[in-house]
């Protein structure tokens, strides 16, 4: 089948596509030629709205987020700790769902303009409780950050909730490392209760800002 006589697929389809080739085959497995096999369509019909990966993995970063802000939405009137927490959970909770989806998510460019509205009310919230707008950008891009670095060791560790990757038994590390009693002990923390250190560590980069400057 040439491309010309190719089954015609919108980019929506694509993405949709994508996103749930993910779950099955993870970042590097993801190419246009598998997707494009997906869909029942060749690789070159991908090109009509993709030039490459990664403008692929822009528009499906930019799908997880509207996915994100329909299901997790802010409520007004929050304080801005209780914005910073409840946007990070919900980022992490939305990264979760997708194998490798904080990987996707890192170093990808929105398409659309959808972000611009949390944006836009988490800094006027800053601001408002007297940050200025570049302390105001610093504490959220810190949470941010922490939580996509976060999620991609935990990810690293269960690509998926419910699975997890074989070399990380804790009690096979601490054997290991028997001379080491306290890195031995540590496994325990470093590479499960994931829920509970997401917690600590978000209140950890919250209390920080509100400690830097003063709020």
């Amino acid at each position: 089948m040439s491309p010309r006589n190719s089954p015609k697929i919108d980019k929506g389809q694509a993405v949709e596509t994508s996103l749930r080739l993910l779950n099955e085959v993870g970042l590097d497995g993801l190419s246009l030629r598998a997707i494009a096999k997906e869909l029942g369509v060749q690789a070159p019909a991908l090109y009509w709205h993709f030039k490459n990966k990664q403008e692929l993995l822009d528009e499906m970063a930019t799908e997880m987020y509207r996915r994100m802000t329909a299901d997790s939405p802010l409520s007004p009137g929050l304080s801005w700790q209780d914005r910073l927490l409840t946007a990070n959970r919900g980022l992490r909770t939305a990264l979760l769902r997708y194998r490798d989806g904080a990987k996707v998510f890192s170093g990808s460019r929105f398409t659309g303009t959808e972000h611009a509205v949390a944006m836009e009310d988490n800094l006027r919230a800053l601001t408002e409780a007297g940050f200025t707008l570049p302390q105001a950008v610093r504490a959220t891009t810190t949470a941010y950050l922490f939580t996509l670095g976060f999620v991609t060791e935990e990810q690293g560790v269960e690509p998926l909730p419910g699975e997890r990757r074989e070399g990380f038994d804790v009690a096979e590390r601490a054997a290991r490392f028997a001379e080491f009693p306290l890195a031995a002990e540590a496994g325990a923390d470093l590479f499960q209760n994931y829920d509970e250190g997401f917690e600590e560590g978000l209140a950890l980069v919250v209390a920080g800002i509100a400690n830097r400057y003063g709020r």
